[in-house]
């Protein structure tokens, strides 16, 4: 599809605790668009609430976490009939709750991690799991209030930590392996990237610290696992209902096998984030990317894919 110059509205910031990311990652697509020859303007529903300019042609979602990734501005777009980038109101809020995504994909094959679900705070530790575990706000993104119990000693701190960052908590088995994540785009996957925090695990700060983090695209893995790493993606996507774009989690365990951790429907989108990362690896630029997420939009609206 060929589509000339476009008044396209990026939405960015928020009122999650995402904001920062993705004030960020709205700067960068805005730049990228006009660099295009597009007309951009941007909006920051700071407060929940934005009046798009009456010729907006199509929206780029570049939001994060709550009210960005769980299917409310999607509804709100919806309602206004106006196509926007990314997954429909009914995926992203299925995706953005970790613990429905997760039994969607175990659902249809996919391999997880033993778990329980937590809401309370002086819950003891949950019997039939073993040590280590993974505790995750089963509604948050970008690693916000992860925590991880390596002893039975430190689970009542994590489990607080673990609920003050969201409610409700899943709680898993710590899996043994390397840490990847695949973008599915127009349902194609991307190349496999690999996350190797230079020290401890990947949460919030290994995240978003400069240097504080080492990636590999592609990942080294030899093609029969490469492959077996990209399917899962485009099952886990297909799981939770399909879309245009989406970046998928994965542990990896010595034996090949993926372990499914989680699907983000809106990934960060600065220049060295990680679905941009994975597109330049097979020759797509950052504007280009921009450009695709905008075509599939309008080709294929989220409201429309998910009927």
């Amino acid at each position: 599809m060929v589509i000339e110059s476009l008044d396209i509205c990026v939405m960015l910031g928020g009122p999650s605790g995402e904001r920062e990311v993705s004030l960020q990652s709205g700067a960068a697509v805005a730049v990228a668009l006009r660099s295009l020859g597009h007309r951009v303007s941007e909006i920051d529903p700071v407060d929940g609430e934005f009046r798009l300019p009456p010729d907006t042609g199509v929206v780029f979602l570049a939001l994060h976490g709550t009210y960005g990734e769980d299917g409310t501005v999607q509804s709100k777009l919806d309602a206004l009939g106006v196509p926007y980038t990314g997954c429909g109101e009914a995926v992203s809020r299925l995706a953005f709750d970790k613990v429905a995504a997760k039994r969607a994909c175990a659902q249809d094959g996919l391999a997880t991690a033993n778990d329980c679900v937590v809401d309370d705070p002086g819950a003891g530790l949950p019997d039939g799991l073993e040590l280590p575990l993974v505790l995750k706000p089963a509604c948050q993104g970008s690693s916000i209030g992860l925590e991880f119990v390596k002893t039975a000693a430190a689970w009542p701190s994590g489990l607080a930590k673990a609920i003050e960052g969201g409610g409700l908590v899943l709680v898993e088995e710590r899996i043994d392996g390397r840490e990847v994540t695949v973008g599915v785009v127009g349902g194609q996957p991307l190349p496999v990237v690999e996350i190797t925090p230079r020290h401890g695990a990947y949460d919030y700060a290994n995240k978003y610290t400069v240097g504080a983090t080492e990636y590999a695209c592609p990942a080294r893995f030899d093609p029969e696992t490469t492959c077996r790493i990209q399917h899962a993606g485009e099952r886990a996507l297909a799981a939770v209902g399909g879309g245009n774009c989406a970046r998928v989690d994965f542990i990896v365990r010595p034996d090949g096998e993926p372990v499914f951790l989680e699907v983000n429907t809106l990934p960060g989108m600065t220049e060295t984030s990680l679905l941009p990362k994975a597109a330049a690896a097979t020759g797509t630029g950052f504007a280009e990317l921009c450009q695709w997420l905008l075509e599939l939009a309008l080709e294929n609206p989220p409201l429309a894919a998910t009927g």
